[in-house]
């Protein structure tokens, strides 16, 4: 049984069972709950007793939210970047855990899942959607990126959806979760305490989410797919643009998507779509090695924090970029957020 009232770590049955109860902040990760998630997943790697991880929220609003982004852009306000990149570290060496994981991983996702409880179980084994789920990787809206192992899931998810995803930060439901690989399974959410308490029984897993298992209905993005694929799919940044520009005379999805990466972060952008480039050349650790070179560098830049300030602190909406716009872009710049750290390089088995 865990210590740490944010996160409950204990056994129940056949499953190692993982409870986030951090409510108020939708469950937002910090550093104590990434070492007592880590520290229960070595406990259950080897005991018999525990057949399945099942991890799970007691918000109805959210599985998790992402990392403490507040806590992370006061430290870094404060000059104490090495803390940032620690917790960053160590949220990267718990994904590679997760991805590497013997056992089956099974994430009760009925709620928001963005940046950090993406981490947590878009890279286990069985991703089950709830009516409620509500994915969104939306780094670029306030200076960030798509990290916890996003380089190397996205890239991999068919039609250009995850470059889409990466680009624009567009939230989706169950049913486009489940037709892009996002989700395995979707279950409805009255019946996900009934799956809970089955989950904790010693039976076969896949027989157990058959039972549970429905249809969530067409996905939303479904009649967008070929824009998606056409635009997204571009071999660079300026070719996605000239391409949404001319989809837009006949496609109004087409013109709000362009309207809507004006407004992110333009280093954003360039460095998410580089990862999307990249990434499905890499293995995992590629990867995740390859984050934490990036995010050691925008722990010392600037469009974290002006992206925090007015989508979290001000709350005016209205954060001013360096640069301001795609065009100003020195390409040479975002290829050095990509560039090896050295004797900084995080450490990953494998």
């Amino acid at each position: 049984m865990s210590q740490n009232p944010d996160i409950l770590c204990e056994l129940r049955g056949a499953a190692g069972m993982v409870i986030l109860d951090r409510p108020r902040a939708l469950n937002a990760l910090t550093l104590p709950m990434v070492r007592e998630l880590s520290r229960a997943l070595d406990a259950w790697e080897n005991d018999p007793k525990v057949e399945r991880i099942v991890v799970t929220s007691t918000s109805e609003k959210a599985f998790c939210a992402g990392g403490d982004i507040r806590a992370l852009h006061d430290l870094g306000r404060a000059g104490r970047h090495d803390e940032m990149l620690a917790f960053w570290g160590e949220e990267y060496i718990l994904n590679a855990r997760i991805k590497a994981y013997p056992k089956p991983y099974v994430a009760l996702i009925d709620g928001i899942v963005m940046g950090g409880g993406v981490g947590i179980s878009l890279h286990g084994s069985h991703r089950i959607a709830g009516d409620r789920y509500l994915f969104a990787m939306p780094e670029v809206g306030i200076g960030f990126f798509p990290d916890v192992g996003a380089t190397h899931a996205l890239p991999r998810l068919p039609g250009a959806m995850g470059a889409y995803l990466a680009l624009t930060g567009d939230r989706i439901g169950a049913a486009d979760a489940l037709a892009c690989g996002l989700a395995t399974h979707a279950v409805p959410s009255a019946r996900m305490p009934e799956l809970l308490d089955a989950l904790t029984r010693r039976e076969a897993l896949d027989e157990i989410l058959v039972r549970y298992a429905l249809d969530p209905g067409p996905p939303k993005l479904a009649a967008e797919q070929p824009v998606i694929a056409d635009c997204f799919g571009a071999d660079s940044l300026s070719d996605v643009l000239t391409r949404l520009d001319a989809a837009a005379d006949g496609s109004a999805f087409a013109a709000k998507v362009r309207q809507t990466l004006a407004t992110k972060s333009p280093t954003s952008v360039a460095i998410a779509f580089e990862q999307m480039r990249r990434g499905g050349g890499m293995d995992f650790a590629q990867a995740m090695r390859t984050e934490f070179r990036i995010v050691s560098r925008i722990a010392h830049g600037h469009d974290f924090y002006e992206g925090v300030r007015a989508v979290v602190i001000d709350k005016d909406q209205a954060p001013q970029w360096r640069p301001a716009s795609l065009d100003a872009l020195d390409p040479a710049a975002i290829e050095a957020y990509f560039a090896p750290l050295g004797a900084g390089e995080l450490a990953l088995e494998g």
